[in-house]
């Protein structure tokens, strides 16, 4: 279908062109506006979007970015809305466009362990789909169970496995992307190998919907390896004696598949939520799991250096207490809900650094007068520090978050970037970080990746404000 070329077209003749072109897939329901707006950050745009596009195949993606590109509006491209970075909020004047009905398996070849997806699966619904092949998908983000795959790749995601088996950009062989003139391209391959051209598909990967909306992906599968798993949990006197210990577990050449570190404050407000006995006054824990065939050994070899590092530990008996202890660390998020408005920060830094990095989060909290209760991925350096304030959303329902906050966090990047680490490690930069993105590019490569998204992206309608400022 030919789209007309209306260059100064209002909202409603927008909305209209959207109407003609994609019928009931248009919808200006006040409630999907409004939903639209936010996501789990807790961050909302401004205003409502013109409309949101429920797209259910590439067509109806293309039709959307010719109408957008025709009559130069903005499109937000959205998933599941569970980011935690702002990055797929739409506002005022802006499309929402949803591939959450996209979200077919088109394809499964156990024999080349690649499946073929559409960006609107659930993640952990594609892995119950994978199971009777004996595959699954190894990223891991803690919200798998309602986060999509599109969305997963849109901000590089990472997850509680992703030490051992890597993150969403390990994990992806090639995708289809729909430009913003409506263009569509198959980037990547289906083969393990392939170095023809630029690897484009590796820059689309965590590109926050700036470069292209993700239509489909070719995606690196992994077999189920048959073996144990086996979960232990250590608790420390101090966060800092934890931090060294998941280090020393590093340096001995273990690779656990799960090493998670929660400070006393993540630690005592998750067994208040869970109703659980209190930990001791300022302990800290490491929840770590080993699988496959060496799981029991691997285990024991863990548990020696933890307790070789001042570790109390305890081995779970088997699968079930396993999963008790992993739940502790899953339901960090609720935990903190529970305390106030949270900002979720996401840091990352070498591994070396990271009791270091627990170190100025203390003097950030001293200094300032706040709580910041953070869990960290040990075994890859990432942590996620937790900044609860209280505050009621303005009139428009936006939550601003408070300057003594805003100027804690800048604290905390300055120090995640002084000991060689990045403002984030998976959640991508969105509108919450993006003031702060020059300070670890540097102005070069500031401006060349502001040159490479206009590239793609001439007339700059896809995510506009996101990751770099309007």
């Amino acid at each position: 279908m030919s789209t007309p070329d209306v260059r100064s077209a209002g909202s409603s003749d927008v909305v209209d062109l959207l109407r003609a072109a994609l019928g009931d897939r248009v919808d200006t329901d006040p409630a999907a506006l409004d939903a639209a707006r936010a996501d789990k950050s807790g961050h909302a745009a401004r205003g409502s979007a013109l409309a949101v596009v429920h797209a259910e195949s590439v067509g109806d993606v293309q039709e959307t970015l010719r109408i957008a590109s025709a009559t130069a509006t903005p499109v937000v491209t959205r998933g599941a809305g569970t980011g935690l970075a702002g990055g797929a909020n739409a506002g005022e004047g802006e499309i929402a466009l949803s591939v959450r009905r996209m979200n077919r398996i088109l394809e499964v070849r156990p024999d080349d362990l690649v499946a073929i997806v559409e960006p609107g699966i659930i993640n952990a619904d594609l892995n119950a789909a994978l199971a009777p092949h004996g595959l699954w998908w190894a990223p891991d983000p803690a919200s798998r169970a309602i986060s999509t795959v599109g969305g997963n790749i849109a901000t590089g995601a990472g997850g509680l496995l992703c030490a051992k088996y890597g993150v969403v950009r390990d994990a992806v062989l090639g995708v289809d992307v729909v430009l913003a003139d409506g263009r569509l391209l198959h980037l990547g391959r289906g083969t393990v190998k392939g170095v023809t051209g630029l690897d484009l598909t590796s820059l689309l990967i965590g590109s926050e919907g700036t470069l292209g909306v993700i239509v489909g992906a070719t995606l690196k599968l992994r077999r189920r390896v048959p073996g144990e798993v086996r979960t232990l949990a250590a608790t420390f006197a101090r966060v800092g004696d934890a931090a060294r210990a998941s280090a020393a577990v590093t340096a001995a050449g273990i690779q656990p598949a799960v090493m998670e570190l929660m400070d006393a404050a993540a630690l005592g407000a998750v067994h208040d939520l869970l109703a659980l006995p209190a930990p001791t006054p300022g302990a800290s824990q490491l929840t770590v799991q080993t699988d496959g065939p060496a799981a029991d050994e691997e285990a024991r070899a863990i548990a020696d250096v933890l307790r070789a590092a001042g570790g109390t530990v305890v081995v779970a008996a088997d699968a079930a207490e396993g999963e008790r202890l992993l739940a502790v660390r899953r339901s960090l998020h609720p935990a903190m809900e529970r305390l106030g408005t949270t900002l979720i920060e996401d840091v990352c830094v070498p591994r070396s650094a990271l009791p270091a990095m627990f170190d100025e989060i203390a003097r950030i909290e001293r200094e300032r007068g706040l709580r910041i209760p953070t869990v960290a991925h040990a075994g890859d350096g990432n942590l996620h520090p937790n900044f609860i304030f209280h505050a009621a959303p303005g009139l428009d329902g936006v939550v601003e978050v408070p300057a003594e906050i805003w100027e804690a966090a800048d604290a905390l990047f300055r120090a995640a970037l002084r000991l060689g680490g990045t403002l984030t490690g998976e959640h991508g930069v969105g509108v919450l970080k993006r003031r702060w993105l020059a300070d670890e590019l540097g102005e070069d490569q500031w401006r060349l990746q502001r040159d490479i998204t206009a590239v793609f992206d001439p007339a700059g309608i896809l995510n506009p404000g996101k990751v770099f400022p309007a």
